[in-house]
Protein backbone atom coordinates (compact mmCIF):
# COMPACT_ATOMS: atom_id res chain seq x y z
CA UNK A 1 0.00 0.00 0.00
CA UNK A 2 1.20 3.35 -1.22
CA UNK A 3 1.02 6.56 0.92
CA UNK A 4 0.34 9.24 -1.42
CA UNK A 5 -1.76 9.59 -4.24
CA UNK A 6 -1.74 11.56 -7.50
CA UNK A 7 -3.23 12.97 -9.91
CA UNK A 8 -4.04 14.91 -13.16
CA UNK A 9 -6.47 17.52 -13.69
CA UNK A 10 -7.88 18.85 -16.61
CA UNK A 11 -9.16 22.54 -16.95
CA UNK A 12 -12.94 22.61 -15.76
CA UNK A 13 -14.76 25.59 -14.36
CA UNK A 14 -14.74 23.39 -10.30
CA UNK A 15 -12.52 20.83 -9.67
CA UNK A 16 -13.36 18.99 -6.29
CA UNK A 17 -9.89 17.53 -5.39
CA UNK A 18 -11.39 15.46 -2.06
CA UNK A 19 -13.30 13.36 -5.03
CA UNK A 20 -10.33 12.55 -6.77
CA UNK A 21 -7.60 12.36 -4.38
CA UNK A 22 -9.49 10.89 -1.87
CA UNK A 23 -9.15 13.87 0.80
CA UNK A 24 -10.45 13.15 4.44
CA UNK A 25 -9.32 16.16 6.20
CA UNK A 26 -9.87 19.44 3.89
CA UNK A 27 -11.93 20.09 1.29
CA UNK A 28 -10.17 21.74 -1.63
CA UNK A 29 -11.61 22.76 -5.26
CA UNK A 30 -9.94 24.79 -8.23
CA UNK A 31 -12.49 26.92 -9.44
CA UNK A 32 -12.46 29.26 -12.96
CA UNK A 33 -15.21 32.12 -12.94
CA UNK A 34 -15.26 33.51 -16.75
CA UNK A 35 -15.11 36.92 -17.50
CA UNK A 36 -17.90 38.62 -15.67
CA UNK A 37 -19.56 35.51 -14.56
CA UNK A 38 -19.54 34.57 -10.86
CA UNK A 39 -20.13 32.25 -8.22
CA UNK A 40 -24.10 31.85 -8.52
CA UNK A 41 -24.89 31.93 -4.56
CA UNK A 42 -23.88 33.38 -1.16
CA UNK A 43 -23.28 31.16 1.22
CA UNK A 44 -21.43 30.45 4.91
CA UNK A 45 -20.81 27.48 6.65
CA UNK A 46 -21.63 25.80 10.03
CA UNK A 47 -18.32 25.10 10.96
CA UNK A 48 -15.41 25.24 8.35
CA UNK A 49 -13.45 28.02 7.49
CA UNK A 50 -12.28 28.57 3.82
CA UNK A 51 -8.84 29.69 2.84
CA UNK A 52 -9.16 31.45 -0.66
CA UNK A 53 -5.84 32.04 -3.07
CA UNK A 54 -6.28 33.54 -6.22
CA UNK A 55 -3.97 32.35 -8.75
CA UNK A 56 -5.15 33.97 -11.92
CA UNK A 57 -6.87 37.25 -12.94
CA UNK A 58 -9.15 39.73 -10.95
CA UNK A 59 -12.51 39.75 -9.22
CA UNK A 60 -14.64 40.93 -6.36
CA UNK A 61 -15.24 39.04 -3.21
CA UNK A 62 -17.99 40.24 -1.28
CA UNK A 63 -17.86 39.16 2.37
CA UNK A 64 -20.73 40.80 4.50
CA UNK A 65 -21.56 43.12 2.35
CA UNK A 66 -18.10 44.45 2.16
CA UNK A 67 -16.36 44.49 -1.58
CA UNK A 68 -12.64 43.38 -1.39
CA UNK A 69 -10.51 43.39 -4.59
CA UNK A 70 -8.90 40.31 -5.45
CA UNK A 71 -6.02 39.85 -7.75
CA UNK A 72 -3.17 37.24 -8.50
CA UNK A 73 -1.32 36.66 -4.96
CA UNK A 74 -4.18 37.55 -2.85
CA UNK A 75 -4.68 35.26 -0.31
CA UNK A 76 -8.30 35.41 2.17
CA UNK A 77 -9.35 33.54 5.43
CA UNK A 78 -12.94 33.23 5.88
CA UNK A 79 -14.48 32.35 8.94
CA UNK A 80 -17.36 29.78 9.23
CA UNK A 81 -19.96 32.53 9.58
CA UNK A 82 -18.71 35.05 6.85
CA UNK A 83 -21.62 35.11 3.96
CA UNK A 84 -19.44 34.97 1.04
CA UNK A 85 -19.49 35.38 -3.06
CA UNK A 86 -17.16 35.69 -5.63
CA UNK A 87 -17.18 37.35 -9.09
CA UNK A 88 -14.81 37.47 -12.20
CA UNK A 89 -14.20 41.22 -13.10
CA UNK A 90 -16.09 42.02 -16.73
CA UNK A 91 -13.01 41.47 -18.57
CA UNK A 92 -10.91 38.58 -17.12
CA UNK A 93 -11.33 35.43 -15.97
CA UNK A 94 -11.09 34.55 -11.92
CA UNK A 95 -9.06 31.38 -11.04
CA UNK A 96 -9.02 30.25 -6.94
CA UNK A 97 -8.25 27.63 -4.65
CA UNK A 98 -10.79 27.06 -2.00
CA UNK A 99 -9.82 25.09 1.37
CA UNK A 100 -12.03 24.65 3.29
CA UNK A 101 -11.19 22.81 6.56
CA UNK A 102 -13.23 22.65 9.94
CA UNK A 103 -11.86 25.42 12.46
CA UNK A 104 -9.89 24.81 15.36
CA UNK A 105 -8.86 21.49 14.41
CA UNK A 106 -5.00 22.53 13.72
CA UNK A 107 -3.57 20.88 16.58
CA UNK A 108 0.28 20.86 15.29
CA UNK A 109 1.94 21.81 11.83
CA UNK A 110 5.13 22.10 10.07
CA UNK A 111 7.78 20.46 12.87
CA UNK A 112 5.54 20.33 15.88
CA UNK A 113 3.57 17.64 13.51
CA UNK A 114 6.68 16.15 12.05
CA UNK A 115 8.53 12.96 12.89
CA UNK A 116 12.30 12.92 11.98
Amino acid sequence: MKNFDKVNVKQEARIELHDVLGLTGAEISINTLPAGASVPFVHSHKQNEEIYAVLEGKGTAEIDGEKIEVSNGDWLRLSPNAKRQFFASPDTALKYICIQVKVGSLEGYTMSDAIV
